[in-house]
């Protein structure tokens, strides 16, 4: 969780056809939404209906981040503003969307908490900041801020009510995922089924590449931005990755990174990346960061109980395991790069 992607997680093998005309080639667009990058890439022959449905479905995921968002004010701010206070009425998306969130955490007994934003503030990891830990008494003290079982959700009222003042939530580790699956649903409508839809780590590789799959890199965690370690071969599922590298500072030898546990408010520690394949890029949003947190003993446990789900686990030690699910559609490339 406190989980902000400024750089791609994936790198995409697109082993695409020679272009011709009247033949099936990539028609892609680029964007910033969400707090990372977009990029909507649609196989097709026809560039100009392509180039309308990708424009809609950036539209989709801007007037998603409007309702999600915690920076500005949105479905939401109001509720974290509230928080212990008063019900806030909603919209039946960001609903389904902590219902979804809320599910996980029940999984992940906690692993997964959007509530986890009850400790915004105490560790920052931008680049032109001094490597700091957090005041430990302080981190305790939020602690007691997180609890999912303290967000009530009311369907029948439409509302969202975090109980104490102090507590808020950040649909960061989802909503990222609920935007591409709306994005990939709109170029479907529009007849494009065969695409891809990227928001940062968060992807959606829907229909395939000309009947064959589409190729998806999983980053190396201790390589380059372009090193990756495996191969995952899709058709009309999602990928997700979740990882210690993309913002972290090192002191005294030490790696401390992005992905928070919400049960002890400091870095998780049993995995350096954790890539899960799922039926939606929602599913996918929420379990990589569980299983990041679980580790890869107990979070294939936990995606063994859900349909269609893998998922690939480089462990703390450096040591990389693959679920049963996927062993067929996962090819290892290299052994990843040792380091801090």
């Amino acid at each position: 969780m406190l989980r902000i992607v400024f750089r791609f997680s994936v790198i995409l093998g697109l082993l695409l056809p020679t272009r011709a005309d009247a033949q099936p080639h990539l028609v892609s667009k680029n964007g910033s939404a969400m707090g990372t990058e977009v990029r909507i890439s649609v196989f097709t022959e026809d560039d100009e209906g392509a180039n309308r449905a990708m424009d809609e479905a950036f539209e989709e995921i801007q007037r998603i981040e409007s309702l999600m968002t915690t920076w500005h004010d949105s479905e939401v701010f109001r509720v974290n503003t509230s928080a212990g206070i008063e019900p806030v009425k909603v919209s039946d998306e960001t609903l389904d969307v902590v219902e979804m969130a809320e599910r996980i955490s029940k999984l992940s007994d906690g692993a997964f908490d959007v509530t986890y934003y009850g400790m915004r503030g105490l560790w920052k990891f931008d680049e032109d900041l001094e490597a700091k830990l957090p005041d430990p008494a302080e981190v305790k003290r939020r602690l007691k801020l997180i609890n999912y079982r303290d967000l009530v959700i009311d369907r029948a009222h439409h509302t969202l009510f975090l109980k104490r003042k102090g507590m808020a939530m950040n649909l960061g580790g989802i909503a990222k995922g609920y935007a591409v699956d709306r994005a990939t649903a709109i170029l479907k409508r529009a007849g494009y089924g065969n695409a891809i839809v990227q928001a940062g780590g968060d992807l959606m590789c829907s229909g395939s590449k000309g009947g064959a799959p589409w190729g998806a890199g999983i980053r190396d965690p201790r390589g380059g931005r372009s090193d990756v370690f495996a191969m995952l071969r899709l058709i009309d599922h999602a990928f997700s990755t979740a990882g210690d590298y993309e913002r972290f500072f090192i002191l005294k030898g030490k790696r401390y990174h992005h992905i928070i546990d919400p049960k002890t408010g400091y870095p998780a520690t049993k995995s350096r990346s954790v890539t899960l394949y799922a039926p939606t890029a929602l599913l996918a949003d929420a379990l990589d960061d569980a299983v990041f947190i679980l580790g890869w003993k107990r979070g294939f446990e936990l995606i063994d109980q859900i349909d269609e789900v893998g998922a690939v686990v480089v462990d703390a030690e450096n040591r990389v395991h693959v679920s049963k699910r996927i062993k067929d559609k996962v090819d290892l490339l290299k052994n990843p790069s040792p380091g801090i």
